[in-house]
């Protein structure tokens, strides 16, 4: 009687994955680690801050799967990647609030990716996702699908692994002219030349584009600072603590006496610029 439940407990311990958590948030750590203890075959062995470090301790955790953030300072996911040798890679799980990464290309080349706040049949599809990538990867496959991955982000396929993690190769995607927006249950591909103007409303961002015969507002969970690393702060400066605006749409600049000015859109919508963003003046005329 006790032969079986030996067996399986091997067995179970054959199909373990050590997995690593790399995302600068730790509210957004601890929930990941929450949602993972519903799977008794995924086992932790390693959280960090920061790609750097995160890096610094693979050789050490030998992990078979990495969840990791796209968006971090300092070494952000992209060169966590860059960094990472092809025989110490691990399966790749993105994790991002925002989904501007070519959603596509993540689904047909990544292990899988996932949008914050992580839900938790969403992680258990991409789990099933690793589990059998597993089964079946080579470290030389998984390259070969990262740098799939990478080279279509960059725009410039095919591309060797090391030039499509390139720090220049990422920035293509700041120059791309659609910016993929979750709002509510769906994904809007936008124009960027759409857009107005954008403004924080508390954890959301509120996108005003052009459409429905004036203008709409999408809805997309994020930060200020997740916003600006998505976009070129060339073409879309912030002009306030709470305001990004499309400069290509400016038409009017009216200074103010007290040092701010107001900028009148080529939709007639006035916005502040603020004195501690009088620097993109230069931008804005």
């Amino acid at each position: 009687m006790a032969t079986a439940p030996q067996a399986g407990a091997g067995r179970a311990a054959c199909a373990r994955l050590r997995a690593v958590i790399v995302d600068d948030e730790p509210l957004a750590r601890r929930g990941l680690e929450i949602r993972l203890q519903a799977h008794p075959d995924v086992e932790i062995v390693g959280q960090y801050g920061d790609g750097a470090s995160a890096i610094a301790a693979l050789r050490a955790d030998r992990p078979d799967l990495m969840f990791l953030d796209v968006q971090m300072p300092g070494v952000d996911g992209f060169e966590t990647l860059r960094r990472i040798p092809s025989n110490e890679m691990p399966l790749v799980v993105f994790v991002t609030a925002f989904d501007h990464y070519a959603i596509r290309a993540f689904e047909a080349s990544a292990a899988d990716y996932l949008l914050k706040p992580v839900e938790d049949s969403r992680l258990a599809q991409a789990l099933s996702k690793v589990r059998k990538a597993r089964a079946q990867r080579d470290a030389g496959t998984h390259c070969e699908h990262l740098l799939e991955l990478l080279g279509e982000l960059s725009g410039k396929p095919p591309l060797r692994l090391d030039e499509a993690l390139r720090p220049d190769a990422i920035e293509q995607l700041r120059r791309d002219d659609k910016l993929a927006v979750r709002d509510g249950q769906r994904t809007v591909r936008v124009d960027l030349r759409s857009i107005r103007w954008i403004d924080a409303a508390g954890d959301y961002m509120c996108i005003h584009v052009d459409g429905n015969g004036g203008g709409d507002t999408l809805i997309l969970r994020a930060t200020m600072r997740e916003m600006e690393q998505q976009l070129d702060p060339a073409r879309f400066p912030r002009i306030h603590r709470s305001t990004i605006v499309n400069a290509a749409r400016v038409v009017e600049l009216r200074p103010h006496s007290n040092g701010e000015s107001f900028l009148r859109l080529d939709c007639g919508q006035e916005l502040k610029l603020s004195r501690s963003h009088r620097d993109k003046l230069a931008i804005l005329l």
